[in-house]
C-alpha cells in the first residue's frame, strides 16, 4: 500500500535503499543538504524521516555527525513477558549490560529517598547501559547499587549477562525476601541520552527495583531508564475460577 503522506514515503525510499545495500550497515548516510537535494524534500521531512528510522533501530545519530546504519533488517523492540516475581525483576537473556561506571558511593540525603538506607552507609555503584544482543540497540540506561560487601561481583565472569540479585545470592548466599517496584514516566536526562543515543528531554520510563533481604533490609536498588519505543512490558492476568455453594 502506497504511503499516504510524504514522510512515510520518504521513510519507505531510505529503509529500501538500506535494505538492498546502497548503504550497508556500519556506513554513513550523505548529508542531511545531499539527502534533501537527492529526494526533494525539505530538511524539516528528512529530519523527521531519520528520527523515524534511528527509533525503529535502523540509524545511529549523533549530534554533528553523519547518520549511521546500525541494521538493515528491523530490530525488535525489547519486549518481555512476566507473571512471576522473578520473571518481573529479570530481564531476558537476549540482552546484556555494558558497564559505564563502577565506584563507592555514600547515601547521602539526594540519595536516601532512593536507596531507603541510612545516611552514611556505603554502597557500590554501576551504571550501564543495557543493549539487545542481536541489534546492539540500547534498550536501557541503569543505575545498579548494591551493599558495598557485594562490589566484586561487578568482576565475576557473566556479569554482564546475569542479574546482580542472582549473583548476590549466587555468591554471597542472601535472596529477596521481598521486593518493591515503581513505574514513574519522566524526561530523559542529557547524560542517559547521550548514552542512549535518544534526545534530552524525550520521554522515559523510569522502573526503580528495591530488593530486601530477611532483616528487612535492602541490598540492592536498581533505577532503570528506558527511551520510548524501546521497551515494553506484558503481563497476563487470569481470573480463577471458584464454585458457588448457596
Amino acid at each position: 500500500m502506497q504511503a499516504k503522506t510524504l514522510h512515510g514515503r520518504l521513510t519507505e525510499d531510505l529503509l529500501s535503499r538500506i535494505q538492498r545495500g546502497d548503504w550497508p550497515v556500519g556506513s554513513t548516510l550523505p548529508s542531511e543538504t545531499e539527502l534533501c537535494e537527492q529526494t526533494g524534500a525539505s530538511r524539516h521531512t528528512l529530519r523527521h524521516t531519520l528520527k523515524t528510522l534511528q527509533d525503529r533501530g535502523f540509524l545511529e545519530r549523533r549530534q554533528g555527525a553523519l547518520a549511521k546504519v546500525i541494521s538493515s533488517t528491523q530490530p525488535r523492540v525489547y519486549s518481555q513477558d512476566f507473571n512471576t516475581l522473578k520473571d518481573v525483576l529479570r530481564y531476558s537473556q537476549k540482552t546484556y549490560r555494558e558497564n559505564k561506571i563502577e565506584g563507592t558511593v555514600e547515601c547521602d540525603a539526594s540519595l536516601q529517598a532512593t536507596l531507603k538506607a541510612p545516611i552514611g552507609s556505603s554502597w557500590f555503584h554501576i551504571g550501564a547501559v543495557r543493549r539487545d544482543e542481536q541489534t546492539k540497540l540500547a534498550t536501557a540506561w541503569t543505575d545498579i547499587y548494591i551493599q558495598h560487601r557485594f562490589a566484586r561481583v561487578a568482576k565475576m565472569p557473566g556479569h554482564a549477562r546475569d542479574m546482580v540479585f542472582e549473583q548476590i545470592e549466587r555468591h554471597f548466599g542472601v535472596s529477596i525476601e521481598r521486593a518493591e517496584i515503581e513505574i514513574q514516566a519522566a524526561a530523559l536526562l542529557p547524560a542517559h541520552a547521550k548514552q542512549l543515543d535518544a534526545k534530552p528531554g524525550s520521554p522515559c520510563l523510569v522502573i526503580i527495583r528495591r530488593y530486601f533481604d530477611a532483616k528487612g533490609e535492602p541490598f540492592e536498588v536498581t533505577v532503570t531508564h528506558h527511551p520510548e519505543n524501546r521497551f515494553t512490558f506484558n503481563m497476563e492476568l487470569r481470573g480463577v475460577s471458584r464454585s458457588f455453594n448457596p
